[in-house]
Order: structure tokens, then C-alpha cells, then sequence
């Protein structure tokens, strides 16, 4: 993969480097461990890595739609690996979380007060430990525009700007911005391939006024 390839054998050297150092000063039994992503993945990005050249077959964003930039799931939804040492379980979660919720579930870790104005990071510190599989019965995501997800629904809000963003398309990625709503199961279609918006009005019209509640409710 050439210096991508070289960049991510770099990461997992850096990582382990950090983990044996957590151990060797005996402090893993008191150290929570976390490997996220910012954004989903993107090739073509403005660095001249070969990383298009050499992909090869390989599709970073697995079965889901789109990448950075989009507000489809892969630019969204993001890998992350939590370990404690002793205090979890190794296992895979569907957890709907947020990294905005590190900041509350911190806090409840080492016994911290949040502020009152702190409305939208929650306190899911269970869920990262694994004890909790269900995690947010809600999550706002924003590329672009804004979209909604409830349980297993996932609304996208019509934006005006559609053609402000074609600039994500240069880059092999649909922004997933559209001028009208876009409504889909991801239980049933986890890569996002069939809008059910013209189907299921009703449910555009709930998850649409719930998005609008959260956009209007004010806060820090």
C-alpha cells in the first residue's frame, strides 16, 4: 500500500509501543484504552500516497455507503476498540454511541460533575465497557447537513446545499446530500440503498420534528 501502508504499520507499531509502556509502568489495570476514527475512510484525499493505485480489491468502507465527507454511514460510522485490562470483556457491541459521549462518561469514571449547558454529550460509560449493548436510543449526525438516527431508522434532512458539496464527488464519495428527504432501515438496508421516504411519510415527519426539536433546543 505504499505510504499509507506505511503510515497504518506505523499506527499499530506506535499503539503497541504505548500499550507495553502502560504495562511496564503497571498501571494497564487502571487504564482505559481507545482506538477511534474521526471520520469514515477516504482514498483521495489531496496526498500523493498511491492508496487509489494500490488498493487493489480491498473497500475500506466494507457494506456501508459513502466515506469522509458524507453523511451516508461510512462517512459516520467509525471503528473503535475500547480495552481495560481485567475490567473488559473482550466482545463485539452495537452500541449506538457518540464520541461526543466520551466526554460525560469520562466524567462519571473519575467522579466529575458535568455542566448544566452540556446537553448533548451522555454519560454511556457502561456501554464502552460493554456491560450495555443498546447504548443512545438517539444519535444527531452532521456532514454537510444533518441526519437522525432512532433505533433502527436513519432520516436526512433535505438541504438546499447539495450542489455547494459536489465537490466530495471529485473525491470517489457521494455526499449523500440531497434537496429532498431520505429515510432508511438499517437493520433491513445497512448499506442504504433504499429510500423509504415517499413510503413511510409518517415516520419522516416524527423523525423530522424530533431533528428540529434538537436543533432548536439551544444549548452550549
Amino acid at each position: 500500500m505504499g505510504p499509507r501502508g506505511d503510515a497504518i504499520a506505523q499506527v499499530d507499531f506506535v499503539v503497541g509501543e504505548i500499550m507495553k509502556s502502560v504495562e511496564k509502568h503497571g498501571i494497564a489495570a487502571n487504564t482505559m484504552l481507545i482506538f477511534t476514527s474521526d471520520n469514515g475512510p477516504v482514498l483521495n484525499d489531496g496526498y500523493e500516497d498511491f492508496s487509489v493505485e494500490k488498493l487493489g480489491n480491498h473497500n475500506p468502507s466494507g457494506p456501508f455507503r459513502g466515506g469522509k465527507y458524507s453523511i451516508y454511514e461510512s462517512g459516520t460510522r467509525v471503528p473503535t476498540i475500547v480495552y481495560w485490562k481485567g475490567k473488559i470483556i473482550p466482545l463485539v457491541s452495537n452500541a449506538l454511541l457518540s464520541q461526543v459521549d466520551f466526554y460525560s462518561s469520562f466524567a462519571a469514571l473519575v467522579g466529575q460533575k458535568v455542566p448544566a449547558n452540556v446537553l448533548d454529550s451522555k454519560n454511556h460509560l457502561t456501554s464502552l465497557t460493554g456491560e450495555d449493548k443498546k447504548g443512545r436510543d438517539q444519535l444527531l449526525e452532521e456532514a454537510g447537513t444533518l441526519a437522525l438516527r432512532i433505533g433502527d431508522w436513519k432520516y436526512i434532512k433535505p438541504s438546499k446545499y447539495e450542489k455547494h458539496f459536489l465537490w466530495v464527488t471529485t473525491k470517489g464519495i457521494e455526499s449523500g446530500i440531497m434537496d429532498k428527504a431520505q429515510l432508511f432501515n438499517l437493520r433491513d438496508d445497512p448499506s442504504e440503498q433504499v429510500n423509504l421516504a415517499d413510503k413511510y411519510p409518517e415516520k419522516v415527519k416524527e423523525l423530522h420534528k424530533e431533528l428540529e426539536r434538537i436543533e432548536n433546543r439551544g444549548g452550549s
